[in-house]
C-alpha cells in the first residue's frame, strides 16, 4: 500500500474562466506575465486585485507566496490568501487551504481542519480535495479509518480523471480494501493512470505484470513499465528494475544496468528498508563483476539523469 496519496496544484496558471468580468483584462495580461516568467509583473497586476477582494487572484497570489515566484517563499502568507478565498467559496483555494493544514505548512498540522475544507471543496467536484478526503479516511487521518468511504472519495476524484486517485483505486482493489479483492480491476484504474505518466502507477502495473496479478505474467511488459517509472527517479521502480537486469527477465541479462539501478535506488530512497534492499542487491550482482563493469556501473549512475 502507497503512502497517504497528497495531490498539490501542478499548474497555477491563472484560468480566465474563474475571474469575475471586470477583472478579465489585468488577469489576462496576468496570465501572459506568468507564462513570460515575469513574475514581478504578475504581483504588480494580482495584488491590487486580490486586495479588491477578487477571489482568483487571492488563490493565486497564495499559489504565489506558496512557492516562492517572485517573491520569498511564505506558508503563512499563502495561507492568509488562500484563506480570504476559500471564505468566499472558491473550490481551489478551500482545497490548498486544507492542503496546507494537511501538511503543516504555515499553520500547526491539524487532519481534522484539513477535512474540514477538503469536505467545502470536494463538495464543489474539485478532485484534488476528493483524493485528499479519500486519503485521510484510508489513514484514519482526522477521521475514523473507513475504506469504503476512502474508495467513494478516491472513485469520484478517479472518474475525473485524477491519475492519484485513479492508482488510489486501483491500490484498494489490489489490497482488498473497501472493495472485493479483484486483480483485474486493478489493473484497470492502475492502466488509466499510469498512461497519464503517474510513475507510482506505471510501477504498481509493471508489478501487475511481473507476478500475473490480474493479467498474464509477461516480463517484457513489466520491464517496459518499470523503466518508465525508474525514469521519472521512482526509487521502488528503479530496484524492480535492476532485479529484471539482474534476472534477465524481460530484458538481457546485464549486470551492469542492474548495478546502476540499484544504485539509483538506493540513493533515492536513503535510510529506509527499501535502500537496504537496494544495497543488499547492489553487492550481489558486484559480486559477479569485474572491476571494470564495476567502475562503469557507478559512472552511469552518477551521469545519470530523470526524464
Amino acid at each position: 500500500m502507497v503512502n497517504r496519496v497528497k495531490v498539490w496544484l501542478v499548474d497555477l496558471v491563472l484560468g480566465l474562466s474563474l475571474a469575475a468580468p471586470v477583472a478579465a483584462g489585468p488577469l489576462e495580461d496576468a496570465t501572459a506575465a506568468y507564462h513570460r516568467g515575469d513574475y514581478a509583473t504578475v504581483l504588480r497586476l494580482l495584488r491590487p486585485l486580490a486586495e479588491q477582494g477578487s477571489a482568483p487572484a487571492q488563490v493565486h497570489l497564495g499559489g504565489m507566496y506558496e512557492n516562492g515566484w517572485g517573491v520569498p517563499r511564505d506558508y503563512s502568507e499563502a495561507m492568509r490568501w488562500y484563506r480570504k478565498a476559500a471564505e468566499q467559496g472558491n473550490a481551489l483555494a478551500q482545497f490548498k487551504l486544507g492542503d496546507m493544514y494537511d501538511t503543516g505548512r504555515g499553520v500547526p498540522q491539524d487532519y481534522a481542519e484539513a477535512m474540514t475544507w477538503y469536505r467545502k471543496a470536494a463538495a464543489q467536484g474539485n478532485a484534488y480535495a476528493q483524493t485528499n478526503l479519500g486519503g485521510l479516511y484510508e489513514k484514519g487521518q482526522g477521521v475514523p479509518q473507513d475504506y469504503a468511504k476512502a474508495v467513494r472519495w478516491f472513485r469520484k476524484a478517479a472518474e475525473q480523471g485524477d491519475g492519484l486517485a485513479q492508482n488510489a483505486v486501483g491500490v484498494m482493489y489490489a489490497a482488498g480494501r473497501g472493495v472485493p479483492h479483484d486483480d483485474a480491476e486493478a489493473v484497470r484504474w492502475f492502466r488509466k493512470a499510469a498512461v497519464q505518466g503517474l510513475a507510482l502507477a506505471q510501477a504498481h502495473l509493471g508489478f501487475s505484470y511481473a507476478t500475473g496479478r490480474g493479467v498474464p505474467q509477461d516480463d517484457a511488459q513489466a520491464v517496459d513499465w518499470f523503466r518508465k517509472a525508474a525514469e521519472q527517479d521512482l526509487a521502488e521502480a528503479q530496484r524492480n528494475l535492476g532485479l529484471m537486469y539482474a534476472a534477465g527477465a524481460g530484458v538481457p541479462q546485464d549486470y551492469v544496468q542492474a548495478h546502476m539501478w540499484f544504485s539509483l535506488a538506493a540513493a533515492g530512497s536513503l535510510g529506509s528498508e527499501l535502500a537496504q534492499k537496494a544495497i543488499s542487491n547492489r553487492d550481489r550482482v558486484a559480486a559477479e563483476m569485474t572491476a571494470e563493469q564495476i567502475v562503469e556501473a557507478e559512472r552511469l549512475a552518477r551521469e545519470w539523469k530523470p526524464k
